[in-house]
């Protein structure tokens, strides 16, 4: 596969496929212990590599440090201000839909973050695959993690109310 955040998924399946057809320990039922081992420790590998590669959190936060930019150093640079108070909008709108158990609220903030993830989720992809700008595209896919919690914890609520 080529080494970019933008994937045929399609193409990564059959590479997986044709990967595993070459190393699925079934291949390798006359061989001996270690070859049996080493069979078994290529087919996960390659299921690892499946799993990573089809999330896009993941296959961004691998890009990133295969490129010098880990995810865990990016907390200690500057925070975006703007990015620091759509947190605290989100914070508040959701404990105050919560609260008055508001499930129209839940739903148009649900609205409003899932855009949001839409919108840094294409910007990492252009700061990866374009700009090779790992260190921005780490800080942006701390941004998109947060998104991610909070899209969580929204789908809770709204459950919660069903």
């Amino acid at each position: 596969m080529p080494e970019c955040f933008s994937i045929d998924r399609a193409a990564l399946e059959s590479a997986h496929r044709e990967l595993l057809s070459t190393v699925h320990p079934d291949r390798f039922v006359a061989e001996s212990a270690l070859q049996k081992r080493l069979a078994m420790q290529a087919a996960t590998q390659a299921n690892e590599a499946l799993r990573c590669l089809r999330d896009p959190l993941l296959r961004a936060a691998y890009l990133c440090e295969l490129h010098g930019a880990p995810i865990a150093e990016q907390g200690r640079g500057t925070v975006d201000p703007a990015f620091l108070e759509e947190q605290m909008r989100w914070r508040e709108s959701l404990d105050e839909a919560r609260a008055s158990h508001d499930a129209q609220a839940l739903q148009t903030l649900r609205g409003d973050v899932a855009q949001c993830a839409s919108q840094t989720l294409a910007q990492l992809g252009q700061l990866l695959d374009v700009d090779h700008q790992y260190d921005q595209a780490a800080r942006c896919l701390s941004r998109l993690m947060f998104i991610e919690r909070v899209t969580q914890q929204l789908d809770d609520a709204i459950d919660a109310l069903d």
